[in-house]
């Protein structure tokens, strides 16, 4: 009999590898009891809870008025008298343009003027003693008539000559040139001794930029149009710098366009925003938050939402496996995700050891 006792440990061993073998190629594990080695997953009980309606979309800063400052006389720019890129108010001198020959031109006019109104004077009293002799028919009437034609040539070149004065005195305040909103200045386009001319372009000097309030430009989606479409004046929008600070300051729609961008299917947008530091700077790129009202949604950690071929997903516990399910996304709300469509209020959302999910797979659930 003991000549038996190997064979039969043999074919023992021999039997229970064979079943090892089939239990792997089964895709099971070789766990006590032949039971399937669940996955622990940790999920969230989704609900539906009241959430703010919010558009994103990337704007850029201007300012609330930019104006070209030019010169309107021809002459040699003799002085600047700003520091580049200084705040300045409305009627500070900027530039200076050489005077002399507005001078001399304006002088050149009154003296004129001052001839005019002479001659005004000689044609009146003529005018005045020729109808005088006229009434006692010592003269035709049609020298009377001449004379009084003389008088009222007179009088249309005395408003010529004002005119003329006129023009000469606004030509020599040209020659200073003063700021005429207060703003931001910018870089000085002409040098201290260049001939400039309203007539080329010599003519732009510097520009000013009214920085506060500041104007931000974005666009939003037809979609998202229509949403806010008629209740721009009380949708909330907030800045977030490019360092991902939010900006203090909220701003208010000040602009919509009437018509969609046919290339981009958007909508222009314009919010006006406080900028009393500066913070703020034309140009400058920012992240823009219309907030229009809230809604009832449902939201997910950023975490639990994948994404495939087909688009976005979550995993659900559902009867101990793990079940794929499509959803809609709309924004983010903080580290959270807002579901539209995919979801229902009591769904059990996986939110971890998603790589290691198939669908089907057993899965033991930790509530977090």
């Amino acid at each position: 009999m003991s000549r038996f006792l190997p064979i039969l440990f043999a074919l023992f061993v021999a039997a229970c590898t064979q079943g090892d073998a089939k239990q792997q190629k089964e895709g099971k594990a070789p766990a006590a009891g032949g039971a399937t080695a669940a996955l622990p997953v940790s999920i969230v009980q989704v609900e539906q809870r009241e959430v703010p309606v919010a558009f994103d979309a990337v704007g850029r800063t201007e300012g609330s008025r930019e104006v070209q400052v030019r010169a309107r006389v021809a002459g040699i720019l003799e002085k600047q008298l700003y520091t580049e890129g200084d705040s300045v108010k409305a009627g500070t001198v900027l530039f200076q343009i050489e005077r002399a020959p507005f001078e001399i031109e304006l002088a050149q006019a009154r003296g004129t003027l001052a001839q005019e109104v002479a001659r005004r004077e000689l044609a009146g009293k003529e005018a005045e003693r020729l109808k005088m002799l006229a009434d006692r028919r010592a003269i035709s009437q049609k020298e009377a008539d001449q004379a009084s034609s003389a008088l009222s040539q007179s009088n249309a070149a005395v408003q010529v000559a004002r005119a003329r004065v006129r023009q000469a005195e606004l030509n020599l305040s040209y020659t200073t040139v003063a700021a005429p909103i207060d703003g931001i200045t910018g870089r000085a386009l002409q040098s201290i001794g260049s001939l400039v001319s309203p007539a080329s372009e010599t003519a732009l000097l510097t520009t000013l930029t009214r920085g506060d309030p500041l104007w931000v430009r974005f666009s939003l989606s037809e979609a998202e149009f229509a949403t806010v479409r008629g209740a721009e004046k009380t949708v909330e929008v907030k800045l977030e710098t490019a360092d991902g600070r939010p900006y203090p300051q909220p701003a208010h729609v000040n602009f919509s366009g009437s018509t969609v961008d046919a290339a981009t299917g958007t909508v222009q947008m314009r919010a006006e925003v406080p900028n009393p530091d500066l913070g703020l700077l034309p140009g400058q790129f920012v992240r823009v938050r219309v907030i229009a009202g809230t809604q009832q949604a449902i939201v997910v950690p950023q975490t639990a939402v994948m994404q495939n071929e087909g688009g976005r997903f979550v995993w659900v516990a559902a009867g101990g496996k793990a079940v794929q399910r499509p959803i809609r996304a709309g924004s983010w709300l903080g580290s959270d995700w807002i579901v539209l469509e995919g979801l229902k209020p009591g769904d059990a959302v996986i939110v971890d050891n998603l790589v290691r999910l198939r669908p089907g797979a057993a899965v033991s659930i930790a509530t977090k």
